[in-house]
């Protein structure tokens, strides 16, 4: 009886099993950062701090990282300890669409503190598109409304094709800035985006509903004012405050045993 040769990929077991890996998955707001470890979960929902407590620096704001190098003093203390000692891992960010070069450009320096094995990127709008398992063969609209930066996102066939952001959050709002100017500000970016694509991809995605996702989508001032200007239905995420490391965690999980970031062949499943 011949047996079939063991190849690197071919030991490769799902987490927490697999002994051989490590990964991450990685959502950095300039509120809050989330991450998430293979074989443990979501472990990290805390402040975007470079140093807690009186004299907190904020090293991401409004989707940029203006310090590099207190995000990676930052993300070393948050996961320096709890990665195994001699782990490689690989690591999946979200990143906002757009000036996202320039924010996985900075993000791939910061993360290089836990001597990542592979580093992923992945828009923000297609990893909380994952989170849902939406069906991304259609065209689909993703509003993710965080605490200092919104955006709408026109994906098409999961490849961002259109996106709009305005540097207004959650946290932005007070007396001076009602929550109800976010969902103006919705509608307004969704209308520019109609008027502006000359194909009817845009209107079947608001068709179908936008998927909402960040804290924002569990305002009801936000939505309800965002549902009156549109008149469609409105689909909220589940837990949309983490759905973005939750679709990383999902691309993470993809990329586990794949050729590319294993750094092996895959089995030659062809007839001698």
């Amino acid at each position: 009886m011949l047996r079939r040769p063991r190849t690197a990929l071919s030991r490769h077991r799902p987490w927490p099993l697999c002994r051989q890996c490590s990964g991450v998955a990685l959502d950095m707001g300039s509120a809050r950062t989330r991450a998430w470890v293979a074989g443990r979960g979501m472990i990290l929902d805390v402040p975007t701090v470079t140093f807690p407590g009186a004299g907190a620096v904020y090293p991401i704001q409004r989707g940029s990282i203006v310090d590099t190098q207190g995000t990676a003093r930052m993300l070393d203390r948050l996961l320096g300890h709890r990665l195994p000692r001699f782990a490689r891992p690989v690591v999946v960010v979200t990143a906002p669409v757009l000036d996202g070069l320039a924010y996985r450009t900075e993000a791939r320096t910061a993360v290089e503190v836990l001597r990542p094995r592979t580093v992923l990127t992945v828009p923000s709008a297609r990893a909380v598109a994952l989170a849902a398992g939406a069906d991304l063969t259609r065209p689909l609209l993703v509003m993710d409304i965080g605490a200092h930066l919104t955006e709408v996102v026109l994906l098409v066939d999961g490849a961002v094709f259109d996106a709009r952001r305005t540097a207004l959050g959650t946290g932005d709002i007070d007396d001076a800035t009602p929550s109800a100017w976010i969902g103006e500000a919705l509608a307004d970016m969704t209308t520019s985006m109609l008027r502006q694509d000359g194909t009817s991809l845009t209107v079947d995605a608001l068709g179908r509903g936008p998927l909402l996702a960040g804290g924002g989508a569990l305002r009801p001032e936000i939505t309800c004012r965002l549902a009156d200007r549109l008149h469609v239905p409105l689909r909220a995420v589940p837990a949309p405050h983490t759905a973005a490391v939750r679709g990383a965690a999902k691309l993470l999980e993809a990329a586990h045993t794949h050729p590319s970031t294993t750094g092996t062949d895959p089995p030659d499943t062809h007839p001698h």
